[in-house]
C-alpha cells in the first residue's frame, strides 16, 4: 500500500477509526498490510484481504491488461 485511505485519489476503502477494511468481507487490517490488495474501480480506491485476494485471484489477474502478464 502505497497511500493511506482516503488520499489524494479522493477515494478509500471504508474505514473505521483509521483502519483499512475489506471491501469485499469487511475484515478490518490491525495496521499497514502491505500484502493486501489494492485495487481502483470507478475512481474508487478498494483493499481486500489475502484471504479474499487469493479466493479471487483468477478474476482478479483476468482484469490486467497482457503487458502485466
Amino acid at each position: 500500500m502505497t497511500t493511506l485511505p482516503g488520499g489524494s485519489d479522493k477515494g478509500g476503502s471504508p474505514t473505521k477509526r483509521g483502519r483499512v477494511v475489506c471491501a469485499r468481507c469487511g475484515t478490518f487490517a490491525d495496521g499497514l498490510q502491505p500484502t493486501w490488495t489494492c485495487s481502483v474501480e470507478n475512481g474508487v480506491r478498494q483493499y481486500f484481504c489475502d484471504s479474499c485476494s487469493r479466493e479471487n485471484l483468477r478474476a482478479i489477474e483476468g482484469r490486467l491488461d497482457s503487458a502485466w502478464w
